[in-house]
């Protein structure tokens, strides 16, 4: 085993869940970075310390963060490594559970308490780098949050709990930032938040979305803007003339809609029905021909019937989604639907949503069927193998189709870079193709 010499100040920030964990991280990054640690994310040598970043949204996130810092106790256990602190939502919602059932964890910190965290480690919150960022992804695309926390009411959702209620970051601020990241090199900015519709609501007393987007596409160097997470009910139509009138801005939004059955959807306090989903679906399309809209949807909500479940089937079958996601519904404490009874079985459950998923697969087949003969702009983002894989417009990293082209001894694709590809080829969730 390494002396303890060989790793000191050697700091490890494991990151878990969803996107807006990965930005947390990457600021958390920068404040070490500043303050002379050797930080790295994910790394597999030695480190003094181990910062793990929770995910507490659903039962297999959940899990999933017991499972990893119960990983770290052991390795602590072992003289592997001398500190482990646990942040993010978990530890946010799960504080005092976790100090009881895991104290061997050094200490546990909620999502918004980075300055308690970094002066724990005897460190020093750098103001003056707000907005900096260590990045995880490759260097050419970065997470972008917009905002924290939400003010919705839904039924399902922990989120509030572990975020706060929404905070938009000034428009200014975000300018700022986005530019530092295109001087980096960044050409991707994937735009997250909570609910990005609610942005400006707060601070500027109207939904300012569609100007923010409209700002930021001017920055020299950022070639595409890609937005997620938006929330139906209120949808500020304005964002997509922004996005039909701007080249730079992806023909691509993320929409989690939950349910296609108006009953659930009041049950889940979603603010709309089915059939004005439908008719928010049909505007979007007119306003921006071609758009792909990627959606979430939950299977087995409490009074979920076989109706609701067909409903939701028709749904989906007629939307025609480009990308489509379905959980099975967890039953969260202190949410307002744990006050209902969780009756529907797990197995019914996951019959449903595999029943979704195997009707998405047949539609994703036939749009990329139609895709073939077809050229797309491709950012590429890495190398598998044979192949360069990319991603086109209507594609955001590690949850969409991905475009592969073989490698040859006389092809050479720089990562980060675009390419012309025409399509020759494609299956249910992958596209083949040539570069021109």
């Amino acid at each position: 085993m390494k002396t303890k010499s060989t790793r000191k100040n050697k700091v490890n920030v494991v990151t878990l869940g969803c996107s807006k964990n990965t930005f947390d991280s990457e600021i958390m990054m920068a404040q070490l970075k500043a303050n002379s640690f050797d930080v790295g994310h994910e790394r597999n040598e030695e480190s003094e310390i181990v910062i793990i970043n929770t995910c507490g949204f659903i039962d297999n996130a959940k899990q999933e963060s017991i499972d990893t810092i119960l990983q770290y106790v052991d390795a602590k256990q072992q003289g592997l490594v001398d500190k482990v602190y646990v942040t993010g939502c978990l530890s946010e919602r799960y504080r005092s559970d976790l100090e009881h059932e895991i104290p061997e964890v050094d200490a546990y910190f909620g999502t918004r308490e980075l300055p308690r965290l970094l002066k724990t480690l005897k460190a020093d919150y750098k103001y003056e780098l707000v907005g900096e960022r260590l990045l995880t992804t490759p260097n050419h695309f970065a997470y972008f949050k917009i905002a924290e926390g939400c003010d919705r009411p839904c039924s399902f959702c922990a989120i509030p709990l572990m975020r706060g209620q929404h905070v938009s970051t000034p428009m200014d601020q975000l300018i700022t930032n986005a530019t530092q990241l295109a001087k980096q090199g960044v050409k991707e900015l994937l735009l997250i938040a909570q609910d990005l519709t609610y942005y400006g609501l707060d601070i500027y007393k109207k939904r300012n979305l569609a100007e923010l987007v409209d700002k930021l596409s001017d920055i020299e160097g950022i070639e595409w803007i890609r937005l997620h997470y938006a929330f139906p009910a209120g949808f500020p139509m304005d964002v997509l003339d922004v996005m039909r009138d701007r080249s730079n801005i992806c023909n691509y939004l993320d929409i989690p809609l939950q349910h296609g059955s108006t009953a659930m959807l009041k049950a889940m306090r979603r603010g709309i029905t089915r059939e004005k989903t439908e008719e928010l679906i049909d505007a979007i399309r007119q306003k921006v021909p071609g758009i792909a809209l990627r959606t979430t949807l939950i299977a087995g909500f409490p009074g979920e019937t076989e109706q609701d479940f067909e409903e939701m089937m028709g749904f989906v079958e007629r939307s025609r989604f480009d990308r489509l996601g379905i959980f099975t519904y967890s039953h969260e404490e202190n949410t307002h639907a744990f006050s209902m009874t969780d009756d529907v079985l797990d197995a019914v459950k996951q019959q449903r949503a595999d029943a979704v998923m195997e009707l998405q697969s047949g539609i994703s087949y036939e749009l990329n069927q139609a895709k073939i003969g077809n050229t797309y702009k491709t950012l590429f983002d890495r190398v598998e193998g044979d192949y360069f894989i990319g991603r086109t417009e209507f594609d955001s990293p590690e949850v969409d189709n991905e475009v592969r082209v073989k490698r040859t001894p006389s092809l050479y694709v720089p990562l980060g870079s675009f390419s012309q590809v025409k399509i020759t080829s494609a299956d249910h969730y992958d596209l083949y193709g040539d570069i021109l």
